[in-house]
């Protein structure tokens, strides 16, 4: 990867040049260019031009789709904007949307549909989509002959093109659709961040993915692996710690495929390089892949201080027919021993993982396999789902013989016994003492505080809110199957200072 840094300008040429390049089979692969960086600047007169606006942002998906939503938020906010405290107050509403499964999208159509009558009401209103949905041409279709409110649409590729669609969009009075068919070979640093919490932040370190799940449509949605160069990484990691944040989560489609394009850095290396960073207690990261979960990077998470013992590891199905259909890259037996690996590396590890039944094809017996890893693994948590088919994947080409009702039994009988399970394992720390950090005020109780262990355990207790931000100990008196409940016994160390 080159360091050379690359004008916004430029990186804008790139992208209309694969818009019309799009459907063009010779054109060359991002993996024959070199990767470059830019560095983001807001447009001056763009700066500050939406004073006294309002805007909203809907994000559906996952913690990549989160951060990016601080991104755009940042972005609003330089020009001006601030937060509407309700969605219909909105000058500018953005649906920043997720195509993984086919309620997300269902619940984004029903929400733009609903706004149609205000945008009657309010024509200056500018409703924007964006995201992995818009990296659909069905879906562009759709919303040009459905959904004429929508003034703005645009991918997953060209973030920071933002508040110039915007622009654009209030002069034209016209529906802008900028999506970028592929990822370009740049990279945009510098991008400002407008972060949901002050305890924990998401650091972006890999984007886009090549493993090609044949139920995933993220390879087409997010585009080609790429890696942020170290030293990027490392640099806004340490600017959270003087900012005050004490744990970090590092993202990517598959977090461990870190470096594969730079050739000189992996995952682990960058793991022990963001270990060493002052002011920062806890590190997470997802998603991780079990195919390239290497011997140093198990060797490395043990031997990191402050990297977190909880490590989410997608299995997806027990039965290694099924996994082979899947297009996963291991099997059942070399799932097994890479758990075996990393809880004898790492003792007091929590696993979790997603599952997917009903997948095209699945027997009975199959299923059953599945139920058998379950007990074989005795997981702290799973995230199970029905197979949901994604137009423009392998999968939903296939015969789905499998009924709605056993998909159903099947995922009752998945979540009854990792339900159980999980309440086991968390029956294990009824009356021991765990390190919480503070997150704040528990959701479902404004009397008690929320915060996680290091295996990402939730835990209530009661305590002041200026322990928001504090690392303390909690003894469990109360286990249920998701949450803990106990009391506060000490604090560890005192907020550090914003």
């Amino acid at each position: 990867m080159s360091k050379d840094l690359i004008s916004l300008d430029e990186l804008m040429k790139l992208g209309q040049d694969a818009m019309d390049n799009a459907g063009n089979k010779h054109r060359p692969s991002m993996q024959e260019k070199d990767l470059q960086v830019a560095t983001y600047q807001m447009p001056i007169h763009l700066k500050d031009s939406m004073q006294g606006k309002q805007y909203s942002i809907l994000t559906y998906g996952c913690q990549m789709n989160e951060h990016d939503s601080e991104i755009m938020a940042g972005l609003l906010q330089e020009m001006g904007y601030t937060q509407a405290s309700d969605v219909d107050e909105a000058d500018f509403i953005l649906f920043n949307t997720c195509a993984v499964r086919e309620n997300a999208e269902s619940k984004v159509w029903g929400e733009v549909g609903r706004l149609k009558p205000l945008k009657r009401l309010n024509p200056g209103m500018i409703i924007g989509i964006c995201g992995c949905m818009a990296q659909e041409e069905p879906v562009r279709q759709r919303i040009q002959a459905k959904y004429p409110q929508v003034d703005i649409v645009f991918g997953t590729h060209n973030v920071h093109r933002l508040p110039e669609l915007i622009e654009q969009a209030q002069q034209t009075k016209e529906a802008i659709f900028e999506v970028w068919e592929e990822a370009q070979p740049v990279l945009v640093e510098n991008m400002p961040k407008a972060r949901m919490e002050g305890t924990k932040a998401w650091v972006n370190i890999h984007y886009g993915c090549n493993k090609f799940c044949t139920y995933c449509i993220v390879p087409y949605t997010r585009g080609r692996e790429r890696s942020r160069i170290p030293s990027d990484v490392v640099a806004e990691v340490e600017e959270l710690a003087k900012t005050g944040f004490r744990e970090i989560t590092l993202l990517g489609q598959n977090v461990n495929d870190y470096g594969l394009d730079l050739k000189t850095v992996d995952f682990a290396d960058l793991l022990e390089q963001v270990n060493r960073v002052d002011g920062i207690d806890r590190i997470r990261f997802t998603t991780s892949n079990p195919w390239n979960f290497t011997d140093k990077l198990i060797d490395t998470i043990a031997h990191s201080k402050n990297v977190c013992e909880h490590i989410h590891l997608p299995v997806q199905s027990g039965n290694n027919d099924v996994l082979k259909r899947m297009n996963r890259s291991h099997t059942r037996e070399y799932y097994m021993e890479l758990v075996d690996k990393i809880r004898s590396s790492i003792p007091d590890v929590a696993l979790t993982t997603d599952i997917i039944v009903g997948f095209p094809g699945e027997t009975e017996e199959q299923f059953l396999d599945t139920l058998d890893l379950l007990q074989r693994i005795r997981y702290d948590g799973a995230y199970t789902f029905i197979y949901s088919p994604r137009k423009g994947t392998p999968a939903a080409k296939w015969e789905d013989n499998i009924t709605m009702e056993v998909k159903k039994d099947r995922l009752n009988r998945l979540m009854e016994l990792q339900n159980q399970i999980s309440l086991e394992k968390n029956l294990r720390l009824q009356g021991k003492v765990v390190e919480v950090l503070v997150e704040g005020v528990s959701k479902t109780n404004p009397d008690m505080l929320s915060g996680r262990t290091r295996t990402n355990k939730l835990v209530h207790f009661k305590g002041s809110e200026k322990r928001i931000g504090q690392l303390v100990m909690v003894e469990i008196a109360d286990v249920q199957t998701w949450t803990l409940k106990g009391s506060l016994l000490e604090v560890k160390d005192a907020a550090p200072n914003r």
